[in-house]
């Protein structure tokens, strides 16, 4: 089984082709944080226009890509990128999203966006991170509403130079059967590869350059239902999405900057012998994984209560393992 990415177009256009000074030209700022207090007054609403009309009274010269996959009914965590025509990522710019059935009707929005960073401090820096040009830097994030199961319609509206532009729309399948844990279900007790498991060689379990040796200690297995974890399943030399590398950064910096010693942090690769041919792990495979990189954090009861489907900042990291009680 291969993993899917998530991206429409090439592995290096998802979250993070350019660096952040290639949207100073679309009137954002980079990494801004966009309130929806102050924005949303820029953005039709969605009781007074439809899909169609969008489209009819705004250019479409951005292209919009998620990097999520999975979706319920109800509330969702939607995290994408933005680029222009010319395949540069645009960052900072007031942004919204709409979501709209299948045949354009029941338009909904607008859902206002949020830049994060995914920026770590230079020493929990990895070095495809730092040097790679197609990595991540960052990525918008909105809290989406599905009423249903189906198949919808989702497009950004961004202001850009003072005037509002439409992405290309991007198809979302909600309520798939199967897949990863939910929030509120509890995760499977599996073991996971450590240090000790392959007599201190990390590279059998680790594509990181160099190996954060702190996320390979613990197995998960052995800290199950005893306190909070923070599980992150990625391959930074393999990913097919470009953001597994910067999201190991970020858990590593989350664990060497956590002092109270109530969680535990785990990564764990996506292909058996770290070769995309040998197919899956056993641990992504039993947690139903179709892309990559997943991160769910643990309750002490093993219940999951938070999953994030690529990239997220160090922020929302830290917030969801105050929720399980890190």
């Amino acid at each position: 089984m291969i993993l899917i990415p998530v991206a429409l177009f090439a592995a290096t256009t998802i979250i993070g082709c350019g660096d952040s000074s290639s949207s100073q030209g679309q009137g954002g700022t980079v990494q801004g944080i966009v309130s929806s207090e102050s924005a949303d007054a820029n953005f039709p609403k969605a009781d007074s226009t439809s899909l169609g009309e969008l489209k009819q009274a705004n250019q479409e010269s951005v292209i919009l890509a998620p990097s999520v996959s999975v979706f319920e009914p109800g509330s969702n965590r939607y995290g994408f990128a933005l680029f222009d025509p010319a395949q540069k990522q645009i960052s900072g710019a007031p942004v919204a999203l709409y979501t709209a059935s299948r045949n354009g009707t029941n338009l909904r929005g607008p859902f206002m966006a949020r830049s994060e960073s995914l920026a770590v401090a230079p020493q929990y820096t990895s070095i495809s991170s730092g040097q790679e040009e197609g990595e991540a830097k960052s990525v918008y994030v909105a809290e989406i509403n599905f009423p249903k199961n189906g198949k919808y319609q989702v497009v950004a509206l961004a202001k850009l130079d003072g005037r509002l532009v439409l992405s290309s729309a991007f198809e979302a399948q909600v309520g798939q059967p199967g897949g990863p844990p939910k929030v509120g279900e509890s995760a499977p007790k599996v073991h996971t590869p450590t240090l000790d498991s392959v007599a201190g060689d990390a590279a059998r379990i680790s594509t990181r350059s160099p190996a954060a040796t702190g996320l390979l200690t613990t197995d998960l297995f052995d800290v199950y239902g005893k306190q909070p974890v923070a599980l992150l399943f990625a391959t930074p030399a393999l990913c097919q999405s470009r953001v597994c590398g910067p999201v190991v950064d970020v858990l590593e910096e989350a664990r060497a900057t956590d002092k109270s010693g109530k969680t535990a942090y785990i990564t764990n690769e996506i292909y058996k012998e770290n070769r995309v041919d040998r197919g899956l792990r056993t641990q992504p495979a039993a947690f139903g994984l179709p892309t990559e990189p997943w991160l769910f954090v643990l309750d002490a009861q093993g219940k999951v209560v938070e999953r994030i489907e690529g990239a997220f900042s160090l922020t929302e990291l830290r917030r969801a393992i105050t929720k399980a009680g890190g």
